[in-house]
């Protein structure tokens, strides 16, 4: 049984150490684990052939004198104020709350006295995750689904572009880390960076996070989609139709599409930022592997279906769900069968699928640099292995690890294959004098697909206990950071020979509560480590104005709607042991 209790983070103190922000991309020898020296990134090359040759771009500051330690605050974060809702029911507008009080857990090493006063800070970063940046009126949508899961549809989804944009802005504003005062060294994301695996959508994603002007439309110069179909089952904002979300409480907003699809500005991270690769990054609709023309043709062609009996829809929902249909075969023929259903929309070849080499040149583009390192993670040796992992210098005795737990065979769930599993354990093995967190999109729970790989189909798949077992045979393990499940979860892991870890899950960015998470981690010097997390919201003001239809505004609304969305979860920002903590363990 583990020990809870509430602490205050207001008045912690720690000693300045030297530590490195995250440097540029290094694409090194083929498929050998290797000790990362402090300015180095390693592409995994799946062990296929000689990599190519070095591509470094170092970012300043890595061995600078310390600065001056900011002090701890908590302004800008989940501890000072949440986004709260009056009591009620139906629609509800949200307004300022208190915050989320930090919480340590004992789980796996008790915390001893002092250590406030003694701690080192090694490394401090932001994680994002499942953003599901969207092109909501391309063709392959499946909102028709809605007819038999409410869920399908959610009416924040044209405002995805603006509520990605301020949460940028909110890590922007952040002071450093909130509990140490260290510097921020970077940034990470965990994948589902985009929804629908298209074109469009992940040109969106570059800008926002490295910078640039993006209009958040794609067919007409005026919106066409469910929103303006006149059908009931979706919310029409423009209308005075009395649709199904308008008989809840949603509100009349004339001008919200033409405002959703106006051009807007991202200021781009002011960190340099990694990327992890999420299954909605790499299959169809986060769920059909590549390869039916009939679908890469729908994805750009000029039809869309708006609306499908329960019925048939509820067979789709079953074979999404329970992964019979990985390929898309049954939508295929379920779209087929509706062709007369179907209402023309103007065809755009932006939003044509992406392929996973597609996903590295667009990172490996400079004009997506940003604060750096070009390529966030990735590197040529990517490209030529055919493969989306790879490691990263953190600090002096911190490395990261990136992770690719998609399966190209199809389904939302994940796996690994043997490549990356022994890959990930020789750069365990060779860097075994410095800590490591690994990054990956799924997390040991949703990796239960195991369905080979076409372009490895004699490879075997690896699931996630199996991944536990091999992150619990190394000490200098101590996080395990991923999302996923768009649900705030910290799970303690102990391995062999009492060896532990955390896993640290973070929600979504698209489905309510819409957050992103700080971690710090430190040397408490008696013995033990901690790894503070601290959530963060978008920067968007708690309370809408309905007349403010601006970039802000619609970011504010993108929050409003999504905490009133139909058929959500309400348990998606965890449990107080969840949220802003301290977790605490061994030091090996």
């Amino acid at each position: 049984m583990s020990r809870i209790r509430s602490v205050a983070s207001s008045t912690l103190g720690v000693h300045r150490r030297t530590v490195l922000a995250a440097a540029g991309a290094v694409s090194l020898s083929a498929g050998v684990g290797y000790a990362l020296r402090p300015t180095e990134s390693q592409a995994a090359t799946d062990g296929r052939a000689a990599a190519a040759g070095t591509e470094e771009t170092a970012i300043a500051s890595s061995r600078k004198a310390p600065a001056a330690l900011l002090a701890p605050y908590t302004k800008g974060t989940t501890v000072a104020g949440v986004a709260t809702p009056p009591s009620g029911a139906g629609y509800r507008r949200l307004g300022d709350g208190p915050g989320w009080k930090r919480v340590v857990r004992s789980d796996l090493a008790t915390p001893r006295s002092g250590r406030e006063t003694r701690r080192t800070a090694l490394a401090a970063f932001v994680q994002l995750t499942d953003l599901h940046l969207m092109d909501s009126q391309h063709p392959l949508r499946w909102e028709f689904l809605r007819s038999a899961d409410r869920h399908s549809w959610r009416p924040q989804e044209a405002l995805t572009v603006h509520g990605a944009i301020s949460l940028v802005e909110r890590v922007n504003a952040l002071r450093g880390a909130p509990v140490t005062g260290s510097p921020l060294h970077f940034a990470m994301t965990t994948g589902d960076n985009t929804d629908n695996n298209a074109h469009s959508e992940l040109e969106w994603f570059m800008k926002i996070m490295s910078g640039g002007r993006i209009t958040p439309n794609t067919g007409d110069r005026h919106y066409e989609g469910v929103q303006n179909s006149g059908l009931k089952q979706y919310w029409q904002p423009d209308s005075a139709l009395r649709d199904s979300d308008k008989q809840l409480g949603f509100p009349r907003l004339q001008g919200f599409l033409a405002a959703a699809i106006r051009e807007v500005r991202s200021p781009g991270l002011n960190l340099p930022w990694y990327s992890t690769v999420g299954n909605h990054d790499a299959l169809g609709m986060g769920t059909y592997g590549h390869g039916d023309p009939y679908l890469a043709e729908f994805a750009v062609g000029g039809k869309k279906l708006m609306s499908l009996p329960e019925a048939d829809a509820r067979k789709i929902l079953d074979a999404i769900n329970n992964a019979k249909d990985p390929k898309g075969t049954q939508l295929r023929d379920m779209l087929k069968a509706h062709a007369r259903a179907m209402r023309s929309v103007t065809p755009d070849e932006r939003r044509a699928p992406y392929t996973a080499a597609d996903y590295l040149r667009a990172h490996l583009n400079p004009a997506h640099a940003g604060r750096g390192p070009v390529g966030h993670g990735y590197s040529t040796a990517n490209l030529d292995a055919g493969t989306q992992y790879y490691t990263f210098r953190i600090a002096d005795d911190v490395i990261g690890i990136s992770l690719d737990t998609t399966d190209p065979g199809g389904h939302y769930e994940g796996s690994i294959g043997t490549a990356q599993l022994n890959w990930l354990g020789r750069t365990l093995t060779d860097n075994k004098d410095s800590h490591v967190v690994v990054f990956s999109h799924h997390t040991s729970k949703s990796m239960t697909n195991t369905r080979p790989d076409p372009a490895r189909p004699g490879e075997r798949r690896h699931n996630g206990s199996e991944l536990l077992t091999l992150l619990g045979r190394h000490p200098n393990v101590l996080a395990w950071v991923n999302g996923h499940l768009h649900r705030n979860l910290i799970t303690p892991h102990t391995g062999f020979g009492g060896r532990s870890f955390w896993e640290i899950t973070t929600a979504s960015h698209v489905d309510h509560p819409q957050l992103a998470r700080i971690i710090e981690l430190v040397d408490n010097k008696d013995g033990t480590l901690s790894v503070f997390t601290t959530l963060v919201e978008s920067a968007a003001p708690h309370r809408t104005d309905y007349a403010d239809l601006s970039q802000t505004g619609l970011a504010a609304l993108y929050r409003e709607l999504s905490f009133n969305a139909r058929g959500g979860k309400q348990n998606l920002a965890g449990s107080a042991s969840d949220r802003n903590t301290e977790l605490v363990l061994k030091k090996s």
